[in-house]
């Protein structure tokens, strides 16, 4: 049994979110089909435990009250996570990881180490920008168009290696093409030497998340790139599953 008052303000904070952490009374209206008189009294109820903020424009946003919920759940979901990597570790071989798309930067919150003598880290709680890496390209691509297109603008797309995509019109084409395959490629395109797989974690509707394997790129070069992902598929679906909302909601 569901409680309205509960539903609709969480109904409020998923809009809020899906606008980039910041909107309009109007934008929040249009997004869940409420009347303004009850957003207005959701938002002055979470306004009040610090769970949204006004701005000096009159908007909208996000509040800090939600950082540390956020940072408690990053870290349960990192502990969930873990026995479906170590699953993408014996599939491949390779060091697993899970990554989430907070702002403009892709944080790193669970991993999976290889067994193999040499492997690839990447240190949990690390920030990277998304445009160099599989993990970042798998999230942009479960964005709108518009949205990546802004994202990519703000952060500049600055050059890692030789291989970085750094222009907007073929990172679109880049992601165009990880929705067409269903995964995303990091051909040492963030350090050079080192190749990564990605597929999205969907929690039922939304790219919520990343999982990755990557280690020495002659390794994964020589594995079959499809057949890889389409395990990894299989993981991450199931990992998804105990993120999205009960049957039937």
């Amino acid at each position: 049994m569901s409680v309205q008052s509960v539903e609709r303000a969480l109904d409020v904070l998923e809009a809020l979110a899906e606008h980039g952490g910041e909107a309009a009374l109007s934008e929040i209206a249009a997004r869940t089909g409420l009347p303004y008189g009850t957003i207005h009294r959701l938002l002055q109820t979470l306004l009040t435990r610090g769970y949204v903020r006004q701005e000096s424009d009159r908007r909208y946003a996000l509040g800090a009250g939600l950082v540390r919920l956020g940072g408690v759940a990053e870290g349960m979901v990192g502990t969930w996570a873990r026995p479906h990597l170590a699953k993408m570790v014996e599939l491949s071989g390779e060091t697993a990881n899970l990554a989430v798309l907070e702002g403009d930067f892709i944080v790193y919150v669970a991993q999976v180490p290889s067994p193999r003598r040499l492997r690839m880290f990447a240190e949990v709680g690390r920030r990277v920008l998304p445009h160099s890496t599989a993990v970042g390209k798998v999230l942009l691509a479960g964005r709108a168009a518009e949205e990546a297109v802004t994202l990519l603008e703000r952060t500049g797309m600055p050059r890692r290696t030789p291989n970085t995509i750094t222009e907007t019109r073929a990172m679109l084409a880049e992601l165009a093409l990880v929705r067409d395959r269903g995964y995303a490629l990091d051909l040492g395109e963030e350090e050079l030497g080192v190749h990564c797989l990605a597929v999205p974690v969907h929690d039922g509707e939304r790219v919520v998340a990343a999982m990755s394997v990557s280690g020495p790129a002659e390794r994964i070069d020589a594995v079959d790139r499809d057949e890889l992902a389409e395990g990894m598929r299989k993981i991450a679906h199931a990992f998804g599953t105990e993120l999205g909302p009960p049957a039937g909601r």
